[in-house]
């Protein structure tokens, strides 16, 4: 079937009827169902689409999505101000220096200049890294990222993973305990009995939100634990604000109680469990008193929630996806909260474990794999290590640098270091749909790309697969990942890179596998859309686990043979008396990683978060003379930003906070590895993630934030 008519039939076919629809100059519109152009998972959401003559009139909710049921937030109803956008890139642009303007190329220009270069370098001075604007129209199954991934395998360049900036440092503590799946959003509102949301914001996956209040209505109790009071806290029962970097500590403290007080599962620790007894020993230095003073806790709330967590079944545990770990010892937060389940056998039951996580899969959810890792030749590779990537810059062992939906400045750490490494590159192409900073400051190549709606997509969750036509054809001359990539193939003589006869047929190669049930895009047409997956909502339903052991390892060999130490521990954070509140990041609503210019592209987005805010404490903003809604400059030795104060309460003395992703932010946090280069990859998935460590100062100041 030709492409087009292929199309137009996708579109037919899941072309939503309404009872009653609005009337636009006589005529009625068409309403297509799709998913938002938003990667908040394990929870997507599900979007209609009403388009006349070519034109999105307007999004909403649908209610018939079995994962968002009609929520969609600030920045899916936002999503159509992508469209038509003055700033919107739509044809390549070119420019001779960086001082340059832009001028307008045709695409053959472009890529022969890409093509020309990448050659002269060599294929292993050249890298491709992709962030989350190329997963917009298939986060979970993840097609154009494999596919970059397929690309730069059978080329032999350097590919690294996303995963590091993002959910795979914490994975990786919890790895090594061996409690990585989840149990999904619907089992903990049905089931649980406690929840306990471990520096799991709900901005970061909102449609949890609906469970989290469906088990509280049951009567299930809620317990938030974070470093400022988040949304999660108006649906907790209770709030523990915990310094930073000390969630590692509460859990030891948390494991004391349980051992000391007798309230450890024997039968499944003596079953499932390699450990123990070490296990057992060590904590008993770790007392809740001890625990208070690093974690700002008191000792009867710790005990308490020992207590409550061991004696309540079931009772599951949400830990964060990203930004709890983005610290020194991040990885060992994860670590030691995983032992938790463990201790107290609430594993591989309803309503236990852990809960839904960005970035976990559950049990059987496992699609196809197309990046053709047996036809990467031997190199000299640079490892998945934030660090060592930005070294890599810096030196010249990358001389050209492929972009495809990121803005690397401000996904990685100690960014003026990662600035002096962009600088040396002798060419950096940026795929995206907007310039953002990076692209600014260094690219000598913009391509644009195709945005939601104009491009054939499949996004997953942990638990369906959903389809996303294309709705729009695309503007100007924006062009799709895999076309782009399919045309520089060619150029570089990639034999078979594309094997499929079009999108379809790769969307096909990833998703007929048993998870879903061996659907393709006709079968999902088919249906609506959408389609149930084949998955357990219980992680770990049958007590195996991805150790060395098959077991739960509270002491774990393969930690020590990486360096690591065997048993859960806390280090704590390092302080600066120049510099004494740390720093942290995270989530809100109205911005998503680097999407369209963090947001700053999308006039409502702009307009609801215009300027960078630091969240203060009265006590630290009064003995500094700042107050709220003031202009201040935040430092250290690394850099300095300009924002405004956010004077509340919700914040402890000693720690401030800001949304991810503001320009100079990652000039403040440290590019330090945390885990050693060996252990990178140990798990099966790249945790080279940064230290991202910030102590800093905060004075008044007078320059308008930038």
């Amino acid at each position: 079937m030709p492409r087009l008519a292929f199309e137009l039939v996708v579109q037919a076919a899941i072309e939503v009827p309404l009872l009653t629809r609005a009337s636009y100059h006589g005529r009625v519109p068409r309403v297509i169902r799709t998913m938002c152009p938003m990667n908040c998972h394990p929870t997507l959401c599900g979007m209609l689409v009403e388009v006349d003559d070519g034109r999105v009139l307007r999004v909403s909710g649908d209610v018939d999505n079995p994962d968002s049921r009609g929520f969609l937030c600030v920045r899916g109803q936002a999503a159509p101000e992508i469209l038509d956008n003055p700033r919107r890139l739509l044809y390549p642009m070119l420019r001779a220096t960086r001082s340059d303007g832009w001028r307008r190329a045709t695409w053959d220009e472009a890529l022969d200049t890409i093509a020309t270069r990448m050659r002269a370098v060599g294929r292993e001075a050249v890298a491709t890294w992709s962030g989350h604007g190329i997963f917009a129209n298939n986060y979970g199954t993840r097609i154009h990222s494999h596919l970059l991934r397929r690309f730069s395998n059978i080329h032999g360049c350097q590919w690294w993973s996303p995963a590091i900036i993002c959910w795979a440092l914490g994975g990786f503590g919890l790895g090594l305990t061996g409690l990585l799946e989840p149990n999904t959003k619907e089992d903990m509102g049905a089931n649980a009995a406690m929840i306990v949301l471990w520096g799991a914001n709900l901005a970061s996956q909102p449609n949890t939100a609906r469970h989290l209040a469906a088990a509280r209505r049951r009567g299930a109790r809620i317990v938030t634990i974070d470093v400022r009071e988040t949304e999660a806290a108006a649906q907790s029962d209770e709030t523990l604000l915990i310094r930073p970097g000390t969630d590692a500590a509460l859990a030891l403290a948390l494991m004391h109680v349980i051992v000391t007080d007798s309230l450890v599962d024997r039968d499944f620790v003596g079953r499932h469990t390699v450990g123990f007894e070490r296990l057992a020993a060590h904590v008993h230095a770790y007392t809740p008193e001890w625990a208070a003073a690093v974690t700002g806790i008191e000792a009867t709330r710790i005990v308490d929630l020992a207590r409550r967590y061991a004696t309540t079944r079931p009772a599951m545990i949400v830990v964060g996806g990203s930004s709890m770990h983005k610290a020194s010892n991040g990885w060992q937060a994860a670590r030691a909260i995983a032992c938790l389940p463990a201790l107290t056998g609430q594993v591989g039951i309803p309503g236990g474990g852990l809960g839904p996580r960005h970035g976990a899969s559950l049990r059987g959810q496992v699609l196809g794999n197309i990046v053709a890792l047996e036809r990467r030749p031997p190199g000299d590779y640079v490892p998945d290590q934030m660090s060592r990537i930005t070294e890599s810059l810096v030196t010249g062992h990358v001389r050209v640098l492929l972009l495809f939906g990121t803005d690397m400045l401000s996904s990685f750490a100690d960014a003026n270091r990662v600035a002096e490494g962009l600088a040396r590159q002798e060419l950096i192409v940026s795929y995206d749909l907007f310039e953002n900073d990076t692209a600014r400051r260094f690219a000598d190549v913009l391509l644009p790309a195709t945005s939601w709606l104009e491009e054939l997509g499949c996004k997953a969750t942990n638990t369906h697969v959903y389809l996303m036509p294309q709705v729009l054809g695309p503007p100007g001359e924006t062009r799709s990942v895999p076309w782009v990539l399919r045309a520089l193939a060619e150029r570089l003589g990639l034999e078979d890179f594309f094997p499929w006869k079009d999108d379809a047929a790769l969307v096909d190669a990833m998703l007929d596998v048993p998870a879903t049930r061996h659907a393709n895009v006709a079968s999902l047409v088919a249906e609506g859309g959408m389609r149930a997956m084949n998955v357990s909502h219980v992680g770990h339903p049958d007590l195996t686990f991805p150790t060395p052991s098959g077991k739960l390892e509270l002491f774990s060999e393969r930690a020590v043979t990486l360096g690591l130490p065997g048993l859960p521990v806390f280090e704590a954070p390092g302080t600066e008396p120049s510099h004494p509140l740390t720093l942290r990041q995270g989530r809100t609503l109205t911005a998503f990683h680097s999407f369209y210019d963090h947001g700053r592209a999308l006039p409502s987005l702009a307009k609801a978060d215009p300027e960078p805010v630091l969240w203060i404490s009265p006590d630290d903003a009064a003995a500094r003379g700042i107050t709220d809604g003031s202009r201040i400059a935040m430092r250290n030795a690394r850099g300095e930003m300009r924002c405004r104060a956010h004077v509340t309460a919700k914040i402890p003395a000693g720690t401030v906070w800001m949304r991810d992703g503001w320009s100079e932010l990652n000039t403040l946090t440290s590019g330090e590895a945390v885990i050693p280069d060996a252990a990178v990859d140990a798990l099966g998935f790249s945790a080279g993630q940064a230290a991202f460590d910030a102590s800093v100062e905060v004075a008044p100041g007078d320059d308008p934030p930038r």
